[in-house]
């Protein structure tokens, strides 16, 4: 059974990537011309500051100059996070979510934009904003019911402190 490239470079490196305390999360191989980029998007519970990254990105530069996983042609190593606006595919992405505005894609059709509330097992827990002046309401959604989930970017969210301040 022959395995791509990404899946054997993702047997490589997971290990390195997990034993610097973080998640694995993405590999790609990209074509630029004549260079080729192989971009590694790595994560943890608690983010990865650039101090991560760049350990890992030494760690993995060096695993690779001792193997040929990338052939014998030039290539460019980048390693970074996920995107602000990032896909959540797996439950740890769920988790790491949680207070944040996400847009889901329902697989019955139609679109929810909610802030997750609390995940478990089986689904979220979901704040519905209000619309025109009305209260925020709750919502359970099961997993099996998302197409696909991408974390919203908020420019003007009010923190808890700003909130508790307005109600006093």
């Amino acid at each position: 059974m022959s395995t791509t490239q990404s899946e054997r470079l993702r047997d490589l490196l997971e290990p390195l990537v997990t034993s610097q305390g973080l998640d694995l999360e993405e590999i790609a191989v990209d074509s630029v011309g004549r260079k080729r980029v192989l971009r590694v998007v790595v994560d943890s519970d608690t983010g990865a500051d650039l101090d991560q990254i760049a350990d890992v990105s030494r760690a993995l530069s060096a695993k690779l100059d001792e193997t040929d996983a990338m052939g014998e042609g030039e290539y460019t190593l980048e390693v970074g996070t996920p995107g602000a606006e990032r896909l959540l595919t797996e439950h740890r992405h769920y988790v790491r979510a949680t207070g944040r505005l996400v847009k889901f894609q329902l697989s019955e059709g139609g679109d929810l934009v909610a802030r997750i509330i609390e995940v478990d097992d089986e689904g979220l827990d979901l704040e519905v904003p209000g619309v025109k002046g009305r209260k925020a309401t709750a919502r359970r959604l099961a997993f099996g019911e998302i197409e696909k989930a991408r974390v919203q970017v908020e420019f003007s969210r009010k923190d808890k402190h700003e909130e508790e301040a307005e109600e006093a």
